[in-house]
């Protein structure tokens, strides 16, 4: 089988990386990773239910319920998450003869990208999770947790603005002796 990385298990990968970075205290919820990385929780409700079967998060229920890793993150490969994805077969139809394919079945290529697919799952076999994380940490400030959309800055933009009412001259009220009756 014929292995690329789609764009949902790169998405799989981030989302794993940012519940490592997240979830040492607590588990995590799908909508704070839903929001950091622009994808709807019920997208990520499907992603994590694969990773969950293949033990590689697990779920916590009710108030204050998320998820957090099923391992220690030293022990999750980006393979262990490619292939909790992307499920084995989807790449080459599951193996069915097509075009441009020998007599006995064989894509004329067949051992080129098994080779090339052996290859990149040993090179992803060898890259921890936990590597990931460390790597960000090592390149990125400390992982923002403000509400997208909306920028802290240190200093203000612009200086206030003063406002200032307007000055009315209020006429005085007669007097009742002053009055015509």
């Amino acid at each position: 089988m014929h292995r690329t990385l789609s764009s949902t298990s790169t998405l799989a990968v981030n989302a794993m990386i940012d519940l490592a970075l997240q979830s040492q205290t607590r588990p995590v919820a799908l909508s704070v990773i839903g929001r950091r990385r622009e994808v709807s929780k019920s997208y990520l409700d499907q992603l994590f239910g694969r990773l969950r079967r293949h033990a590689l998060v697990q779920a916590t229920r009710g108030p204050g319920g998320g998820y957090s890793l099923g391992r220690d993150a030293g022990q999750i490969s980006v393979a262990d998450i490619v292939v909790a994805i992307d499920r084995p077969g989807l790449a080459t139809g599951g193996g069915k003869a097509r075009a441009g394919q020998d007599g006995a079945g064989q894509c004329l290529a067949y051992e080129l990208w098994n080779d090339l697919d052996a290859r990149l799952m040993a090179w992803l076999g060898a890259i921890s999770l936990q590597a990931l994380v460390d790597e960000r940490r090592a390149r990125d400030a400390p992982l923002e947790l403000a509400a997208p959309g909306r920028a802290i800055a240190s200093a203000p933009a612009a200086r206030p603005i003063e406002v200032t009412t307007p000055r009315v001259r209020v006429r005085p009220r007669p007097r009742a002796a002053d009055a015509v009756w």
